[in-house]
């Protein structure tokens, strides 16, 4: 019997018991079979479908041109290679911009193979996560640094240093959870804060530069490889170390998220 045939489909049921049980989980992107193969081996609780897909195999600069198109392809390709990790998928840019759009492209999604969505922004999503609960379509909202808003920002910056800005944020994050949601991601926020809304919420929360405290971590694969054109601060390169390739640098982020060895405090913000 192989190692997935013996393990367990993840169900957005088990994060949850991981998070009561005080324990943590893993995630990490794939866009197609052969990877999300490896990550089920390497035991990754939550395969992210990431828009991150316009940059890493796309080329492009950020993820703004990624389409509905795209999504549904790479979801369909990684539910061929996925038996045991929770799937999520991202909502590409402007595809949940309208009550009839969001329906519609998280129905694609969820069709392709999909267990759950992710929206990125803060408050304004709560009637859209409201929407997507009441007809069955699991919500992760993304919070913080949130890349599709990158022109709005201003650049790949820090979210939250601003104790106005963290405050709403933590308002916000409950608001969310209110809607609907049943996951929330944070990316790029100072690791008080992220401990604070981890704290304050009753739902798993992951984190990308968000520190060791979250419920769950996340990479993108091509990062974690030391591939990607961009290596932000919180990213390490677990091929580097690895003696036993690709599958075994999966490994290694794996066991060190839920080892909490991984995120460290160099991989984090004030």
């Amino acid at each position: 019997m192989s190692s997935q045939s013996a393990q367990k489909h993840i169900t957005l049921s088990t994060l949850n018991r991981i998070r009561a049980d005080g324990r943590k989980f893993a995630c990490l992107t794939a866009y197609d079979a052969c990877f999300a193969g490896l990550l089920n081996d390497a035991g990754v609780e939550v395969i992210l479908v990431g828009d991150s897909l316009g940059m890493v195999l796309q080329g492009h600069d950020n993820t703004l041109p990624v389409t509905m198109a795209d999504m549904v392809y790479h979801v369909q390709c990684v539910k061929r290679g996925n038996s045991t990790a929770f799937l999520m998928a991202d909502m590409p840019f402007m595809s949940y911009s309208s009550e009839t759009e969001t329906l519609e492209n998280a129905a694609a999604l969820m069709r392709a193979g999909a267990e759950m969505v992710k929206l990125e922004g803060g408050a304004w999503l709560a009637s859209s996560t409201q929407l997507l609960a009441e007809r069955g379509i699991p919500v992760c909202v993304h919070m913080g640094l949130t890349p599709q808003s990158i022109n709005r920002i201003g650049g790949y910056l820090v979210q939250g240093r601003d104790p106005i800005q963290a405050e709403n944020m933590v308002n916000e994050a409950l608001q969310l959870q209110e809607a609907g949601a049943s996951i929330l991601l944070l990316e790029c926020v100072p690791a008080a804060l992220a401990r604070r809304i981890t704290e304050t919420l009753d739902i798993p929360v992951i984190g990308i530069g968000a520190g060791a405290d979250t419920t769950g971590q996340v990479l993108v694969l091509h990062d974690l490889l030391g591939i990607s054109p961009i290596r932000p601060k919180f990213v390490k390169n677990f091929l580097a170390e690895s003696d036993s390739g690709i599958a075994g640098a999966i490994k290694a982020y794996t066991d060190a998220v839920k080892g909490g060895t991984f995120p460290a405090a160099e991989h984090s913000f004030d």
